[in-house]
């Protein structure tokens, strides 16, 4: 395809997510949450639908994060964005080049990605940040699309477990990797992927606030992650 054509593609993809209502609970709990916005927020307009991807369509790094926040993109519209986990992503990009700035506030900012493309195994919030099976099932088609109409990919990150597990699955029913086993998630592991949409695959913990503030993920561990990637995405 050429770039017009992948662009209109992924065009298409985001039109089709942010329509999606093929899971009830979610629909439910992400339009509850815009109506009863947290106190801080009661003045914004919440997004309140499913979030689609953002970034670099051309980039060589696909970042996969779990899912929208109740109050960060759920809110904003954006991924990673208006909440801690964002403000800690957005600033350790930045710090890598993969940022043009180390903010994310609205995706009304000037917030550009830089050879990076960022994503979810769920595009909607999902209650206390815990999607069922079904869910992520229903979901994954998304992200196996965005796999496909990325062209210049080299490395997926995937951020947590839950996310890790989503990309290993997509690649498994693709007939590329045989057993989950043999790529089992721990924070800066790196595997070798052959005849996949992309030639490295690397883990991380999610920079949620648990991990954060709990000082299980520290911002040295993330940079070291991040360089990694950069690393191999620069062959």
């Amino acid at each position: 395809m050429n770039r017009e054509e992948i662009l209109r593609q992924l065009e298409q993809l985001r039109e089709e997510v942010v329509a999606c209502r093929r899971c009830p609970r979610l629909v439910i709990y992400r339009e509850q949450v815009a109506r009863k916005k947290r106190r801080a927020y009661r003045n914004e307009t919440y997004w309140g639908r499913p979030v689609p991807g953002f970034g670099d369509p051309f980039g060589r790094i696909l970042i996969v994060g779990l899912a929208p926040a109740a109050h960060g993109a759920n809110r904003t519209g954006r991924m990673f964005t208006g909440d801690s986990s964002g403000r800690f992503l957005t600033r350790h990009l930045y710090e890598v080049g993969l940022a043009n700035q180390p903010d994310s506030v609205h995706r009304w900012d000037s917030l550009e990605l830089r050879d990076a493309y960022l994503t979810a195994v769920v595009r909607c919030a999902p209650p206390a940040n815990r999607p069922t099976r079904q869910e992520i099932q229903n979901c994954l088609p998304f992200l196996s699309r965005e796999l496909d109409l990325l062209p210049n990919l080299r490395v997926i990150l995937t951020l947590g477990q839950i996310a890790h597990r989503g990309v290993l699955q997509i690649l498994k029913e693709r007939g590329i990797i045989r057993r989950f086993a043999d790529y089992p998630f721990r924070h800066h592991a790196v595997y070798r992927l052959q005849g996949a949409p992309a030639e490295w695959l690397v883990a991380s913990y999610h920079p949620s606030r648990q991990n954060t503030q709990t000082g299980r993920l520290t911002p040295d561990m993330f940079r070291a992650v991040l360089e990694t990637v950069v690393r191999l995405a620069k062959g």
